[in-house]
């Protein structure tokens, strides 16, 4: 349950998340519609046309910063966001208010909880379902205390309990349906991931203990390749020279070397071992200080995801992956040699957003010559 309260969509699935960013413009777009239709409707109602302007070019504000927060280019979508959508949303419903004081005779043609209501649905990919209801919760409370200002104005002869309710509804209706939104996604999401965890992990077995065997076969060769002709050689010599004693050293580096490639593996080199056998493509990892092992689980799978995408058959020829912390932040260099079908400007963008939704900070450029991509995250 904790867990559910805190991701948002967005964190628990980044690619979805990326999917998701034209609903919000499409929610922001009815938002001002509405705003503008209703506004003309009643019109009539209208006594100040100064503040009703002002009311529809807050939505449009609100309706702006949403669409603009939700680009892939601005992950992650924070909760300050959230709270700035609102607090515009709020403000046009406020400043409708004003435009119809006096006036106002019906309260159900007011755009305020309808707005409000489609910008927090809009969002809600993006938001935790407590942040959604809470939103809905506080926006009700405001247009509540509206309804009562306006109540005396009113030709409705209902009680105050009513237009209150009435007036609220749209905005508790859709921060509800947001909410159930975000909950029950983020509930599926976690639990095909830990499905998808398991058989991850059933591969990951599998695959270290392949590498395992190629490093036991890697020491097995050197030993029946080189060291034991070697070893017969000396034995059956009447003495050692200087040449025997120069090449016992560089078999006994050689040994060492390859126990070392075991002893001080990690799952990046794994993974680049995984991409040189299994596809062909040149993957050389330098990790000198192991530093790869200070990324998180959701940051190594954001990684091993663009690392196995740049690998794919055709998209590049060679691939370089480099490693280095700095203070108490690590950095990551990945340098691509494109192939006969090099990745796009707009397939970078997807993974760069994937790793900023993950706490990593991305850049990515694309040459003639290389495709690179920098990535940054903070050590704990």
């Amino acid at each position: 349950m904790s867990g559910r309260m805190r991701l948002t969509q967005q964190e628990a699935d980044p690619i979805g998340g990326i999917s998701a960013a034209p609903i919000v413009v499409v929610g922001a777009v009815l938002a001002f519609g509405t705003a503008v239709v209703l506004t003309w409707v009643h019109w009539s109602e209208v006594s100040s046309p100064l503040a009703a302007a002002l009311a529809v070019v807050l939505v449009g504000a609100g309706g702006a910063a949403a669409a603009i927060s939700a680009l892939p280019a601005r992950a992650p979508f924070t909760a300050e966001r959230l709270w700035l959508v609102v607090t515009l949303a709020v403000g046009a419903a406020i400043t409708e208010y004003v435009s119809t004081v006096g006036a106002n005779r019906f309260l159900y043609d007011d755009f305020g909880p309808l707005v409000i209501g489609m910008l927090i649905l809009s969002v809600a990919p993006f938001c935790t379902w407590l942040s959604l209801l809470l939103a809905g919760t506080l926006s009700a409370a405001v247009l509540s205390i509206l309804a009562v200002g306006a109540s005396e104005y009113t030709a409705s002869t209902a009680p105050i309990g009513v237009l209150i309710i009435v007036n609220a509804a749209p905005v508790i209706a859709m921060s509800a349906a947001a909410a159930a939104y975000s909950y029950a996604i983020v509930a599926e999401t976690l639990a095909w991931q830990r499905e998808a965890n398991r058989a991850a992990l059933q591969r990951d077995a599998e695959l270290r203990a392949g590498i395992a065997r190629s490093v036991q076969q890697g020491r097995v060769s050197v030993l029946g390749r080189e060291v034991l002709p070697f070893l017969a050689g000396v034995m059956t010599a009447d003495r050692i020279s200087v040449a025997d004693a120069d090449r016992a050293r560089e078999l006994a580096e050689a040994l060492r070397g390859a126990l070392r490639a075991g002893i001080e593996s990690t799952w990046l080199d794994d993974l680049g071992a995984n991409v040189r056998l299994s596809r062909g493509v040149d993957t050389v990892i330098d990790d000198s200080t192991g530093a790869a092992a200070d990324l998180g689980g959701d940051q190594k799978s954001a990684l091993t995801a663009l690392i196995s995408w740049l690998g794919d058959t055709g998209r590049s020829r060679s691939i370089r992956v480099t490693i280095t912390t700095d203070g108490s932040r690590g950095r990551i260099s990945i340098v691509a040699d494109p192939g006969d079908m090099p990745p796009t400007r707009r397939e970078l963008e997807r993974f760069v957003a994937v790793a900023r939704a993950v706490a990593l900070r991305a850049e990515s450029a694309g040459t003639g010559e290389n495709v690179n991509v920098e990535l940054s995250y903070a050590i704990e």
